[in-house]
């Protein structure tokens, strides 16, 4: 028979024992963390020779560069650049712009390029979500003269394109500029970037997008309309095939769309107060439909939710002052959902 005194005894070996092990874990654990992140942070190669281009969006978060940079095979962990991001404080200084980087470079270099806006040379970049007219203001700051820019963008000369072959005839060229870096030397003409942009979105429009869109009765226009939308609405990617949803369940059952970024749009055009209130024809939350045109351009990410969009019944969604959206299916529940999380930018 054992005694209180051994088994209280036994009861302190076996607390410690659990104890030490839990300590060889958090450890072991932790080292293995420590390992990980210090070799996620690592160049992913030795060669200097290959060099990257990577267009950063306005409004992209760490995570969705994180991913991009994951993706194009210049970093070995995304998580890894996303904790280097925050360790060093440097959450809300990257920049957008193209950069030029290389496999050999490590995940500091990288960020100390993007948050210090060491943007590459010798590039014009065309930026997602841009207007028109803010494309051809970025052609003449580069230098290009503004009689050769106006002629350029005249859209009849790349009538027989295939990114266009949908394009309403006496449709601009908005909506249809992809975006993307292209090189600029002493000869390049706005022509050249011009067709070169085009070429990027006749490889965007697939023919896996082109169905899609025509799963939900959609033009490949009407597609690049609303792919334009989502493309202003919400920059993380994660997000879009959502909004895309909830856009077409609004569209479809005849709802205005209600997009505020669409109603900026049509008054900036049209030299109006940058409002929700000014009536224009692309305003869509005074009119229901579609707008007329485009809004911007789009990247691959928003023609892909528009084409795909998510298995939700979503009716409503906004953006709160965090960064995050916030998605609803009813009235009610938007309502609560902007009190809740957007003060500042609904205001």
């Amino acid at each position: 028979m054992y005694s209180v005194k051994n088994r209280k005894s036994r009861r302190r070996y076996f607390v410690a024992g659990f104890l030490l092990v839990m300590l060889l874990v958090l450890i072991v654990g932790g080292a293995f963390v420590r390992d990980k992140y210090y070799n996620g942070i690592k160049p992913v190669a030795a060669s200097n020779m290959n060099v990257s281009i990577v267009t950063i969006a306005s409004g992209s978060s760490v995570h969705d560069v994180a991913l991009q940079l994951e993706q194009k095979g210049l970093i070995r962990s995304a998580w890894a650049f996303e904790w280097y991001v925050r360790a060093q404080s440097l959450r809300d200084k990257l920049q957008a712009g193209s950069y030029a980087f290389r496999p050999s470079m490590s995940v500091a270099q990288m960020v100390d390029i993007i948050s210090t806006g060491k943007v590459a040379t010798d590039l014009f970049t065309i930026l997602p979500a841009q207007r028109l007219d803010e494309i051809q203001a970025a052609f003449v700051k580069a230098g290009f003269s503004v009689e050769a820019t106006e002629k350029a963008f005249t859209p009849a000369q790349y009538a027989d394109h295939p990114a266009l072959t949908d394009k309403p005839k006496e449709a601009s060229l908005e909506g249809y500029l992809y975006p993307e870096s292209f090189e600029k030397i002493a000869t390049t003409t706005p022509e050249t970037i011009i067709r070169a942009s085009l070429d990027e979105m006749a490889k965007a429009l697939t023919p896996d997008v082109r169905a899609g869109f025509a799963n939900q009765g959609l033009t490949v226009h009407q597609g690049v309309i609303i792919a334009s939308i989502v493309e202003k609405e919400v920059s993380s990617t994660a997000d879009r095939s959502k909004v895309a949803q909830v856009f077409l369940t609004r569209y479809k059952q005849g709802m205005p769309l209600g997009s505020d970024v669409t109603a900026f749009y049509g008054a900036d055009i049209a030299g109006l107060d940058h409002s929700v209130n000014s009536d224009t024809p692309y305003n869509t939350r005074i009119h229901t439909g579609l707008p007329i045109g485009p809004i911007g351009n789009v990247s691959k990410s928003s023609l892909q939710a528009v084409a795909h969009p998510a298995d939700t019944d979503y009716l409503y969604f906004v953006a709160g002052d965090d960064g995050l959206t916030y998605f609803s299916k009813t009235l009610e529940e938007h309502n609560a959902n902007v009190a809740a999380h957007c003060q500042k930018l609904c205001n």
